[in-house]
């Protein structure tokens, strides 16, 4: 169906934030931190996504239903810098491409690859209908080019849809050396946790297909509290899906799932409030195979990556390339991923838990 572009130029974001697109029930917005950083506001009736289309193309916060789902971190804006470490609190942050994770000693990645804070070269917003209605997006381009080394192109594009508080995410990318490239990739997807809500998801749950991170990374300091929760939960990985206030969730808890898919070949992750609402999360485990969980609940910081759809587990490329997760990309070829995060109603919620029941049986 027809689409069309609007694209974006540096220029247009200044301080003062002014309106660039109103059609239907859509707005788009434009405006500058005053970090520098240039942001993109997308609305529909029920909430707004800011978005950075050229810093990462990150989605730096969402708030539906009159609730930010996006994870409470130390900044108050995001910061015009490549370091991972120093401009960290979005709400969705694609990792990768050429490495990802925790690097090693062995590793001479950065934490988490270069796609984080990478500089898109163009960006675009569009306005169409497909399949699933009306929508309203922000795409981009970043093209990563080391000689004798990498030559690939980045697109990713995120759609927000009329009376919808779900966000449609896919990534596309081009390998354009004629040579294969490793590659690999996560979606750092960052809710706010709700105390007392309950984590449902599309896997059988036993210590060897939810399995708790035992390594420490060198940014993370445990206390023995924290060493008695890990040790437990590499048991019984159960102990974590009731969010109860309290609960050892600092610094870290990371895990590795595997999860299964439902028909159409969708997993499922939901974060199930006590009200009955809840957030949501769903991904292609033919695309992304690896489910990554991570949460953080400290005085500074407080987030559920309830699931972070992955093509590794994120202990650095030299672990995972041990583990065969690094996966490889021929000479002119593309990789695609999908998923849709967000909010859901309560009888969404019901349905959605319902589907997760019916897949893990």
């Amino acid at each position: 169906m027809a689409e069309s572009t609007i694209h974006l130029r540096p220029e247009f974001f200044a301080a003062n934030e002014r309106v660039l697109v109103e059609s239907g029930p859509f707005t788009a917005s434009v405006f500058r931190y005053a970090s520098g950083v240039a942001a993109l506001r997308l609305g529909n009736s029920l909430g707004e996504l800011v978005t950075l289309p050229f810093q990462g193309q990150q989605i730096w916060s969402a708030h539906f239903g009159g609730r930010n789902l996006t994870m409470r971190s130390m900044f108050d804006e995001p910061q015009a810098t490549t370091d991972y470490l120093k401009t960290y609190g979005g709400f969705l942050i694609h990792c990768g491409f050429t490495a990802m994770g925790v690097p090693t000693a062995s590793d001479s990645h950065p934490l988490h690859g270069e796609l984080p804070n990478a500089a898109y070269q163009t960006a675009w917003l569009v306005l169409g209908e497909d399949e699933n209605g009306p929508y309203i997006g922000l795409g981009g381009r970043y093209r990563h080019t080391v000689a004798f080394s990498y030559n690939y192109t980045a697109e990713p594009l995120v759609k927000l849809y009329a009376d919808s508080s779900l966000i449609h995410v896919s990534l596309v990318c081009r390998n354009l050396k004629q040579t294969p490239m490793e590659y690999m990739y996560l979606a750092h997807a960052n809710f706010r946790p709700v105390d007392n809500s309950r984590l449902l998801y599309s896997a059988e749950v036993s210590p060897q297909t939810v399995r708790v991170r035992r390594s420490i990374p060198s940014h993370v300091k445990p206390n023995p509290v924290y060493m008695d929760f890990l040790n437990a939960l590499g048991e019984n990985p159960a102990l974590h899906h009731q969010l109860t206030p309290g609960l050892a969730f600092d610094p870290e808890i990371v895990f590795g799932i595997d999860y299964l898919a439902d028909g159409e070949g969708w997993a499922h992750t939901l974060q199930l409030h006590p009200d009955g609402s809840a957030d949501y999360i769903r991904h292609r485990p033919e695309q992304l195979p690896v489910g990554v969980r991570w949460i953080c609940r400290t005085p500074d910081q407080d987030a559920a990556g309830i699931n972070l759809p992955a093509t590794a587990e994120p202990e650095g490329y030299t672990a995972e390339k041990a583990k065969g997760y690094v996966k490889e990309l021929a000479g002119g070829g593309e990789w695609r991923c999908d998923y849709v995060m967000g909010a859901l109603r309560v009888d969404e919620a019901a349905q959605v838990a319902e589907q997760i029941g019916r897949i893990v049986g």
